[in-house]
């Protein structure tokens, strides 16, 4: 039989409380197990659970490890254990049940497994700056391969929001501000993770991908976190669906609710969103889960635990987190019996979804493929040293004389983040093994020893150093690490007061570096004798424009992951070239904040004190190779537009890679026109060659639909095209 009719057969002989329980997952998986004489065994939290129930819907991070769990090196469950932990719990949970149903294992991975010893990748604001979908798909793949192997089933994955403000402490969960981005991102993370078309939930070798936030969180009012995303249906299908959209249609096997409201009605409690939308408009056949305690949220908005119980389920929850509210459906239904019919089909969908997992009784069981973690770890210091993004400071004219440091000299690394390991991995991380321990001031004076130039890593305060130095590196920025021992919210955010300045609950009015970082660059500006490094380490779009006056050249790494400072030191010295690109605009201004590249109105020329709010805008960057004599021409072919492009590389030592962007600007409509993103391509060429490249854009993507346009109007669009310093207006008229 197919997951699906297993499903249906398998709740038609459940009871109710059986069903009901297979849509909870209200137990932290961390409480469920415990070592004792050295070995692993459940708790009585588990047990009373399995008993209540008669099984188990799921279960929430079992093998998480960071400082809310409070699990480290020394309590929690250690890479070699979790196999064996993990069919320990899913052993008893089946024992349990009276037909054999195992739990789904549900754990944390936004950019990696939040687990002791796991392969951790860049954040996503990173992944979005190497603009690169297939490195991506294969890191995916691998963390997914890790995962499996330990007994995960489900991953919590984020992708669907998008980079809307800066001061939003999740910015780095986002894959940047450009719809496209995130969908392309979004489907590679899925096709990577579960295969084409799922195959890899069946062979065992990947795991099920519930996609988060659905949707529009990136929209919450001034960059504050879950609040109210007030926007029109129009912006809420082009900004922030495109991503979901993308996920569904690459087979995602979940999608998490948001926090936030959208016009006034809770993710979790929208009907038309979760069912008319997602399944009846999408054909999305998975699982819709609440995001922690979501629903037990609106219980002061609708009055009860009962009412949003079934609030939340009738609008298409079928599997909260944490909530005691949906516990209580037993209940719900003895007050509303036709509520039964809507728990059957939320448990068949669960249920379909254990089928594709083998926990069904009778469904294959894969055995796991072995484990990939030392493929992680070589994908994961690709995307780091794919993902950061040189920009230009004081010294614009002359970069790449700067940059990589070339001869014999004797250069200093210093700056509040020179050490800080923790600066460069990002929220929901666990804490590093010793070994894996590198920071950027370690890996330069380690990799320098076999270069001509060397380093030395100073004190901040070490003025004669900064003169004596050939150039100096300095490492600022933000962090989103918080140690164990801080306070934390009911959902694991942070609460309080807190030393990061980024991460879920830190939100901040204004997105700069943290006190008395730009006073340590100008120090070493003041005393340096030569060139200025600055490497700005950050989860969000920060305000440097101080930076950029102060420093030579500036590396920007959106938190690179455990293999960042090694990544670092080898752009440094020249071992590799920068080739990330910005994937979100950087203000030039705190209260300009936000703005970006899809505006409808340019912000330029808006504000009094600051005639330009865009410090760099999206695609910005460079390389040492250089792209010059760029030609472009557009032409309409059937049923799309073809952008041709043609340029050569400067001769010199470095080939060049550069992002080519095109922008559709439609005129002639009902609307306001925003500059979208339609296509990109990275572009690869030795140095000294010439090279030709072309874009197939669909003409959907490019040309206004005749139901938008006003009356006798004339529809055309400008095809912006970006390559490197060039910027190539093209405008195409819609003769139909």
């Amino acid at each position: 039989m197919e997951p699906a009719a297993d499903a249906r057969a398998l709740t038609a002989g459940m009871t109710l409380r059986e069903k009901v329980g297979q849509l909870n997952q209200r137990l932290l998986g961390w409480q469920c197990v415990e070592r004792v004489g050295g070995r692993w065994r459940t708790t009585a939290t588990l047990h009373e659970e399995v008993e209540r129930w008669g099984g188990l819907g799921a279960l929430y991070g079992l093998f998480r490890a960071d400082a809310w769990s409070g699990r480290d090196w020394d309590n929690g469950v250690r890479p070699q254990e979790r196999a064996e932990v993990a069919e320990m719990v899913v052993a008893e949970v089946r024992s349990a049940s009276r037909h054999g149903i195992g739990p789904l294992l549900v754990e944390e991975a936004p950019h990696g497994h939040q687990a002791l010893g796991a392969a951790l990748l860049p954040v996503n604001l990173a992944v979005g700056a190497a603009w690169d979908e297939g490195l991506y798909a294969e890191a995916a793949a691998a963390v997914a391969s890790d995962l499996r192997a330990d007994g995960v089933h489900l991953a919590l994955v984020s992708a669907l929001d998008l980079l809307r403000d800066p001061r939003w402490g999740r910015a780095e969960e986002c894959y940047g501000e450009v719809p496209a981005l995130a969908a392309a991102m979004t489907s590679a993370v899925v096709t990577g993770m579960q295969g084409g078309g799922r195959s890899r939930l069946l062979d065992g070798s990947g795991v099920g991908v519930v996609l988060k936030h659905f949707a529009a969180q990136g929209e919450g009012v001034g960059g504050r976190n879950g609040h109210s995303a007030q926007i029109g249906m129009r912006d809420l299908q082009e900004l922030h669906l495109p991503a979901a959209l993308a996920g569904v249609g690459a087979g995602a096997v979940g999608i998490m609710a948001a926090y936030n409201d959208i016009d006034g009605v809770p993710c979790v409690a929208n009907a038309p969103l979760l069912t008319g939308l997602l399944r009846d408009s999408w054909g999305f056949d998975g699982i819709v889960m609440g995001d922690g305690l979501a629903v037990d949220r609106i219980v002061e908005q609708v009055g009860s635990p009962l009412s949003a119980a079934a609030t939340a389920l009738m609008s298409g929850v079928d599997l909260s987190l944490w909530d005691t509210s949906f516990a209580q459906l037993e209940e719900a239904v003895a007050l509303r019996p036709d509520l039964e019919r809507v728990v059957d089909r939320a448990c068949e969908r669960v249920l379909a979804v254990k089928g594709q997992l083998g926990l069904l009784p009778g469904t294959p069981r894969p055995t796991p493929v072995a484990e990939r973690a030392r493929e992680t770890a070589v994908l994961s210091h690709r995307i780091a040293a794919r993902s950061v993004v040189m920009l230009p400071g004081t010294g614009e004219d002359r970069v790449r004389e700067v940059l990589p440091v070339r001869g014999t000299g004797e250069w200093v690394v210093t700056g509040p983040r020179a050490h800080d390991v923790e600066a460069m991995l990002g929220d929901y991380v666990p804490p590093l093994a010793e070994e894996e321990r590198v920071s950027i001031a370690g890996a330069l004076v380690a990799e320098s020893l076999e270069s001509e130039a060397s380093f030395a890593a100073v004190d901040a305060d070490d003025v004669s150093a900064f003169a004596a130095a050939s150039g100096v590196v300095v490492v600022l920025g933000g962090s989103s690490h918080r140690p164990y021992g801080s306070v934390f919210a009911d959902n694991g955010a942070s609460a309080g007061q807190t030393a990061a300045d980024c991460g879920e609950g830190v939100d901040l009015s204004s997105p700069t570096l943290p006190d008395g970082q730009v006073e340590a660059l100008s120090r070493v500006r003041r005393a340096a004798r030569g060139p200025v490094v600055a490497v700005v380490l950050a989860g969000r779009p920060y305000v440097l424009s101080d930076v950029a006056r102060l420093a030579d050249v500036i590396l920007l790494a959106f938190y690179p992951g455990p293999h960042g400072g090694r990544a670092i030191a080898d752009l440094v010295l020249g071992r590799t070239q920068p080739v990330g690109r910005l994937p979100a605009t950087m203000p030039s201004a705190p209260g300009a904040i936000p703005v970006r590249a899809d505006e409808r109105m340019s912000a330029s020329d808006v504000y009094h004190d600051v005639a330009e709010p865009v410090l760099w805008p999206v695609g910005a960057g460079g390389g040492y190779g250089q792209v010059d004599g760029v030609q472009v021409r557009a032409l309409r072919r059937a049923e799309v537009v073809v952008v041709e492009l043609e340029g050569h590389v400067i001769e010199g030592e470095w080939p060049a890679e550069e992002l080519a962007q095109v922008r559709a600007l439609r005129r002639g409509g009902h609307t306001w026109p925003r500059a979208e993103l339609v296509a990109w391509r990275r572009i690869r060429a030795p140095q000294g060659t010439r090279f030709r490249e072309h874009l197939e854009i669909p003409l959907r993507d490019v040309l206004l639909p005749p139901s938008e346009r006003a009356p006798l109007a004339r529809a055309t669009t400008d095809l912006v095209v970006s390559l490197g310093s060039s910027r190539v207006t093209l405008t195409l008229a819609d003769d139909a």
